[in-house]
């Protein structure tokens, strides 16, 4: 008796594929509303202590005991190390409203809201850097590295022209994605370089490089080539923006900012907004990237220009403090972001 050989349907590779797809963003749901519900519940145990610290005077024999408890009571559930507690009563009094765990600091990591408490002391900057992680999808290590790079102070210091040359919702959007200084310390440079050197370290840096200037930038080329009137000329770095929906071209300078840098940039925007601007792309900007730049000297420079313009800078690195020389992250760890976010999710409090 012959067998009879067993076909598969055609399309069942789309649809194992598809099925697989399906189940792991459904794991990612689940394991960001478990997230979410424990965050939620070392909320409520710290403003529970804290009531209670208040009320009846608890003190420290008191949190150690009530540790030893809950690890009798849940020996399989870590967390409840005295440390672990004492992380929760800092979190329910940092964040006092129920609304802000809902809607914010919630939604992260439990590791992610101990950087937060650790490193910054500002409300406000713990939720800015909390809104930050969650758009971004940044994992505990790149959180932290921006926020000893200071990226709070850094973004939207850029001297631009974009109030005067963008819409209001663009103009606010494009001055955020803009920082000054840009933080270069991972092209390793101790001593001064040639622009062609900077931008051929740029290049093979292009990961960390992308990293720094923000989520949305997408690389298209260096040196990128324009011809006008048979002339050629040669854009240093052209990126495309992927929420402003725009080209940015950057030129790298090795000296602080002079006045006919605008023009040339101003140059650039035009012909690339010419030649390369499709009709549903916003306009494009420009940004000039030098070692250091005087307030008023660029404003004037830029005051009669009609397109976009920024100017930022930037430093190789002396300037930051020694233990945060090589804090970048590595490209492995910019690849593993998703992974890694998922599987702190299922981690609980460090123990003692």
């Amino acid at each position: 008796m012959s067998k009879t050989l067993f076909s598969l349907p055609d399309d069942y590779d789309t649809f194992l594929s598809d099925l697989k797809e399906r189940i792991r963003s459904a794991q990612v749901r689940a394991a960001l509303a478990v997230n979410k519900e424990l965050t939620l519940l070392y909320w409520q145990i710290g403003k529970d202590i804290l009531a209670r610290q208040k009320q009846q005077g608890w003190g420290a024999k008191v949190i150690q005991k009530l540790s030893k408890d809950l690890k009798k009571a849940f020996p399989d559930m870590k967390g409840f190390s005295r440390t672990s507690l004492l992380y929760m009563r800092a979190f329910a009094e940092a964040y006092p409203d129920e609304q802000i765990i809902q809607r914010s600091v919630g939604q992260l990591p439990w590791r992610h809201n101990i950087a937060l408490l650790e490193k910054l002391k500002s409300p406000e900057q713990r939720l800015w850097y909390a809104r930050q992680a969650l758009e971004n999808g940044w994992s505990r290590d790149i959180l932290v590295m921006q926020i000893e790079t200071n990226l709070y102070q850094r973004q939207g210091s850029a001297v631009t022209n974009f109030e005067r040359t963008l819409p209001q919702a663009e103009s606010d959007l494009a001055h955020q994605v803009l920082k000054s200084p840009y933080n270069l310390e991972f092209l390793g440079f101790r001593e001064e370089v040639r622009e062609r050197e900077l931008e051929q370290a740029l290049m093979k840096h292009m990961r960390d490089f992308l990293l720094e200037l923000g989520v949305g930038f997408s690389f298209v080329g260096n040196q990128y080539r324009l011809e006008v009137e048979g002339d050629e000329f040669f854009v240093d770095l052209l990126f495309y923006h992927l929420k402003l929906r725009c080209f940015v071209v950057i030129e790298l300078k090795m000296t602080g900012f002079k006045p006919e840098y605008s023009g040339q940039i101003n140059f650039y925007v035009n012909v690339v907004d010419d030649l390369l601007r499709h009709p549903d792309d916003k306009p494009t900007i420009g940004i000039v990237l030098c070692q250091s730049k005087k307030k008023t000297v660029v404003e004037y420079a830029l005051k009669g220009m009609s397109q976009p313009i920024g100017v930022s800078t930037y430093h190789l690195g002396d300037e930051l403090p020694e233990q945060l020389q090589g804090s970048l992250p590595t490209v492995e760890q910019l690849e593993m972001e998703l992974n890694t976010v998922v599987a702190e999710i299922e981690s609980q409090p460090t123990e003692e």
